[in-house]
């Protein structure tokens, strides 16, 4: 376990702020921003340790080894943040979402952009399996970004399923959890059961939740451990396989009416920021939206200069 001054421990809750505000985006994961501040294998081997040993200290009330073996403090620094994020953030996020997207899909264009390459250049030696890999992960993020919700059932099997998947895309940067739920037609349904406080439901998903991250976290440690380089490639792939659902000037196609009975996008295709005015009837923003676009890539470069090779271990 790692031990922070409290500038770091300051450094680790701001982390948290973005990754929560990252989350309140549609389409945007938090994965992308723990991966590009250089928490992202900290972050799995934290959730990895949740493991039998840490129930076996708890169990035996050992709370100072308990902490320790899970990297408590990192996890509580993290958390705070993300919770702090979501709670503070969150209205302004959905306001500019709903008034300027324009403006907010631009910034985080460029900040995906731009980890695209930092992340890009962890890749020791491009072979041709890291080539295929770095291929399949944008192929794969994409073809998310641009499938459309299916009927699926409501069977416990099902929604126990749906939150194993979701989660796990919630730790994958480029692929957002909530936008995965939507693919499985299933987000509204567990909107529903929270509101409707259906236990059942809610446990059953949040058992799935549970068991897909922990399940998760260790494939994606070894692979990192084992096949570095190729599973580098298939996380950056999937960056830039998302930049197609964070493109900021598009045209809605289809639609669909969300659980307040608002109607919201559903299906929706890219335009040229020339031609988004009279599709749509919308000021492009062309000029602050670029400025926005390069704001985010001058970010991510700040963080990976502040963050690289800058945390002390013990």
């Amino acid at each position: 376990m790692q031990r922070r001054s409290l500038k770091e421990y300051l450094l680790l809750f701001s982390k948290g702020v973005a990754m929560g505000a990252a989350d309140v985006v549609p389409g945007v994961s938090g994965g992308t921003i723990a991966f590009i501040t250089g928490i992202y294998e900290e972050l799995l081997n934290s959730i990895r340790s949740v493991n039998g040993e840490a129930v076996k200290l708890l169990l035996r009330f050992n709370i100072a080894g308990f902490w320790k073996h899970i990297n408590g403090n990192f996890l509580v620094g993290l958390l705070s943040g993300i919770g702090f994020s979501i709670l503070l953030l969150s209205r302004l996020v959905l306001y500019l979402l709903e008034f300027y997207p324009e403006l907010l899909w631009s910034f985080f264009f460029g900040l995906i952009v731009a980890s695209t390459v930092v992340v890009g250049k962890k890749i020791t030696k491009w072979t041709p399996m890291v080539v295929l890999a770095f291929i399949v992960g944008a192929a794969v993020a994409y073809w998310v970004t641009i499938a459309t919700p299916t009927q699926t059932p409501e069977s416990y099997w099902f929604i126990f399923l749906s939150g194993a998947i979701a989660i796990c895309a919630m730790i994958l940067p480029g692929i957002s959890g909530s936008f995965i739920l939507v693919l499985l037609a299933k987000y509204e349904f567990i909107l529903n059961a929270v509101k409707d406080l259906k236990i059942a439901t809610i446990l059953t998903f949040g058992l799935g939740c549970v068991v897909g991250i922990l399940s998760f976290s260790h494939v994606l440690n070894f692979m990192l451990k084992r096949y570095h380089n190729l599973t580098i490639a298939l996380l950056t792939g999937f960056m830039l396989g998302s930049l197609n659902k964070v493109w900021p000037w598009k045209q809605t196609l289809e639609t669909y009416t969300d659980r307040h009975g608002e109607i919201k996008p559903l299906v929706q295709a890219n335009v040229l920021p020339t031609d988004y005015l009279q599709l749509t009837g919308e000021e492009p923003y062309l000029l602050y939206g670029t400025l926005l676009a390069v704001f985010g890539f001058a970010l991510v470069y700040f963080i990976d200069y502040v963050t690289d090779d800058h945390t002390t271990t013990v």
